[in-house]
């Protein structure tokens, strides 16, 4: 229920799915999570952190072993989400 209860606060999907592909820094993910104020950006990374499933390094922040075997995890719903769009919202979908 841990994990559920972490991934399930606001931002928390959004960052690991941001970091799944490269590091970046602060302001990247920021730019890229459109609408999160640095405050929230920053409890979550840091929560994320304290779960192994982020880190930090020269780079900027990136997902670790454990965050890169979550993200497998959660990848296939990506796609699920935007058929269940378009089966629920029509053609235009609906936010993701």
């Amino acid at each position: 229920m841990a994990l559920f209860d972490l991934l399930g606060r606001s931002w928390t999907l959004g960052i690991i799915w941001q970091l799944s592909e490269d590091a970046l820094t602060f302001r990247d993910l920021q730019s890229r999570c459109e609408g999160v104020s640095p405050t929230v950006l920053n409890k979550r990374l840091k929560e994320l952190k304290e779960c192994a499933l982020v880190d930090h390094g020269g780079e900027g922040y990136r997902l670790t072993a454990l965050g890169q075997e979550l993200f497998a995890l959660l990848a296939p719903f990506g796609s699920w989400s935007q058929n269940w769009s378009r089966n629920v919202f029509g053609e235009q979908g609906g936010e993701e």
